[in-house]
């Protein structure tokens, strides 16, 4: 990884630069392929700003800082990038994750409705009578939202869903 210093109306100070080289080691885990850094320091009347530029593989990260003290300004710069850092690598795993998903539902027919909406149907039924009990059991262990099975006995349809509070709720028809 390159560093690129440029001050004006000021200088790089030695501990300037040992305080950047440090934070950006720590951040080096988060940064991954970075290549460039750049890191201009700027003095303007009682304002020191610090703008910071990383470039590499992915998206290019510009991010300024300006308060009364320099270091004041590196710090918050450098928590910025750790945080925008953090934040694109949740997203890059969340689309990761969200890409295994449509893969597994692209084998799943769709039909489409008059209204517009889709409609797509999903396995999620038991066509053997079961208790309560039982259904509960095969709808902990397909881990779905939704269970959809007859009930012993009535031979009713009977749906068994997952609520907000973490319980399971059940819907018979009268």
């Amino acid at each position: 990884m390159n560093i690129h210093y440029t001050a004006r109306q000021t200088e790089a100070t030695p501990e300037v630069r040992a305080f950047c080289e440090k934070r950006l080691r720590a951040l080096g885990k988060l940064l991954g392929s970075v290549l460039e850094v750049d890191l201009i320091l700027s003095v303007e009347k009682y304002r020191q700003r610090v703008e910071l530029n990383v470039k590499g593989k992915g998206p290019n990260l510009i991010l300024t800082e300006e308060t009364q003290d320099m270091f004041s300004s590196l710090h918050r710069v450098f928590d910025r990038l750790e945080s925008k850092l953090k934040k694109e690598r949740a997203k890059f795993r969340e689309q990761k994750r969200r890409k295994g998903r449509e893969r597994k539902e692209l084998g799943a027919p769709e039909e489409k409705a008059e209204t517009g909406r889709r409609v797509v149907r999903s396995p999620f039924f038991s066509l053997k009578p079961m208790s309560i009990e039982e259904a509960a059991i095969q709808f902990d262990l397909k881990k779905k939202e939704v269970f959809v099975f007859r009930e012993r006995g009535s031979e009713k349809w009977a749906v068994l869903f997952k609520r907000k509070d973490g319980n399971l709720g059940l819907v018979q028809p009268d």
